[in-house]
């Protein structure tokens, strides 16, 4: 903890031909805006909304020059609210943090304290930041088809987008939990590493389309887990057993499908909506607590690769670029 008046932070800046730009920069403290809670980051991960950011998409972040980083984790430098106390961990997921509000790839952060959690005293800020927002919606979707009912008695669960992060969360607590997985990806290349996650089996995203225009297919799976939307999420829907769901994350390969209402009318599948952005904090806490306990994964390092906040810049490029696996941990101070 300090009491830095100046910090690094990864700037993207909009310049006159419409083009964006990213580096590395020192700001000012007095540069952030005017908040109850002055948190130091000490780490943050990278997802793919960050790089939406990075790379000056309207949808995700309005004005620029703006500091992408939609997950943080770090000490408490200041509470004008009263709520945490100097010195304590805190971890930060969603909101507007990283979207309109400068974000956790800086190394100083000023929010509303009701955006910030306590980090549980099982968890490091490291080992918080290895789940991130990715871990968080993977938690989450293996939580509401637990609501639904799911159990590992009832069959496989597919996993889509299997080397994201999400995707690789999603596998490993399900195997962690006793769930049969199969994990579908486009990166025939990463079996072993999916396998070693968790995965049982191991297919091609592409086969889940083989349905085709079916109104419906065979029962595959009892329950899926989908990252990437489009016609993948329809075509996973066709194939999961009678009273199955499916929850929804991510939108990589669209965010429109069309399908019969052949599966939730003869089958009773269900389509389950994910939103790990604006839950209620007390939601997230309950969430989290679980992260910390039963879905606590043994040997965290091997589920992300740690980088520098220097690095940030190349590394949102190769989330454009579909050439990311798993998570990545930015040691914003390392």
């Amino acid at each position: 903890m300090s009491k830095q008046t100046t910090f690094k932070a990864l700037v993207v800046e909009e310049h006159a031909d419409g083009t964006f730009s990213k580096s590395i920069q020192e700001r000012s403290v007095s540069d952030l805006p005017e908040n109850d809670l002055l948190i130091e980051v000490h780490y943050s991960s990278l997802n793919f909304k960050d790089a939406m950011s990075a790379s000056g998409n309207k949808r995700i972040t309005k004005q620029y020059p703006h500091t992408p980083g939609i997950d943080a984790a770090g000490v408490v430098i200041s509470d004008k609210s009263g709520t945490f106390t100097v010195g304590q961990e805190v971890l930060v997921f969603g909101y507007d943090l990283g979207m309109d509000t400068d974000g956790g790839l800086g190394q100083m952060i000023s929010i509303p304290a009701d955006w910030a959690l306590a980090c549980p005293e099982t968890l490091t800020l490291k080992e918080a930041m290895t789940y991130g927002t990715g871990g968080l919606t993977a938690a989450l979707s293996v939580q509401k088809l637990e609501k639904m009912g799911a159990k590992p008695s009832d069959g496989p669960v597919a996993v889509t987008g299997a080397t994201g992060g999400v995707g690789t969360i999603s596998i490993a607590i399900l195997k962690q939990l006793g769930y049969d997985v199969i994990a579908f990806s486009g990166k025939p290349e990463q079996s072993e590493h999916l396998k070693a996650l968790g995965a049982s089996e191991v297919r091609h995203r592409d086969t889940i389309n083989e349905v085709g225009d079916k109104p419906a297919g065979r029962e595959l799976w009892a329950n899926a887990i989908d990252t990437i939307g489009g016609d993948y999420l329809a075509n996973l829907l066709k194939q999961t057993k009678a009273g199955g769901a499916v929850t929804s994350c991510g939108l990589a390969s669209g965010a429109e499908f069309s399908m019969s209402v052949i599966p939730f009318i003869t089958r009773a599948v269900s389509l389950l909506g994910i939103d790990s952005v604006y839950i209620p904090l007390a939601d997230k806490k309950a969430i989290w607590k679980r992260v910390a306990t039963d879905m606590k994964l043994p040997n965290l390092e091997n589920y992300c690769e740690e980088i520098t906040l220097e690095q940030t810049p190349e590394y949102l490029d190769r989330f454009m670029a579909s050439k990311t696996v798993g998570r990545y941990v930015v040691n914003v101070r390392g």
